[in-house]
C-alpha cells in the first residue's frame, strides 16, 4: 500500500501547511516553526530579536506571522448569545 504524499500548501506569504509536518498546523516557510509558537511567545512579552534569534528565523518571518494571525481573525464570524 502506497502512502499518499502531500505537498505544502503555501496559506499566507511565509506561511505554509503540510500535512505530514506539525500535525498539518500552519508553519513558517523553510522552518518546522508553528505560527502558533512565535504567537505565544510574542503575547508573552518576549522582544521579535529574540524570537528570530531562539527560533532561526527572520523580523520578516515574525511579521509574516502577524500578518496571517491578523487575516484569520479578520475574517473570523462571530455570534454571540445574549442573556
Amino acid at each position: 500500500m502506497r502512502r499518499k504524499r502531500t505537498q505544502a500548501v503555501e496559506i499566507a506569504p511565509r506561511i505554509i501547511v503540510d500535512s505530514r509536518m506539525r500535525f498539518g498546523r500552519p508553519v513558517i516557510k523553510g522552518t518546522r516553526v508553528p505560527v502558533a509558537v512565535v504567537l505565544d511567545e510574542m503575547a508573552a512579552g518576549t522582544h521579535p530579536d529574540d524570537i528570530a534569534c531562539e527560533y532561526g528565523i527572520t523580523g520578516e518571518d515574525i511579521r509574516a506571522v502577524l500578518r496571517y494571525a491578523a487575516e484569520v481573525i479578520a475574517g473570523e464570524e462571530l455570534k454571540v448569545a445574549s442573556r
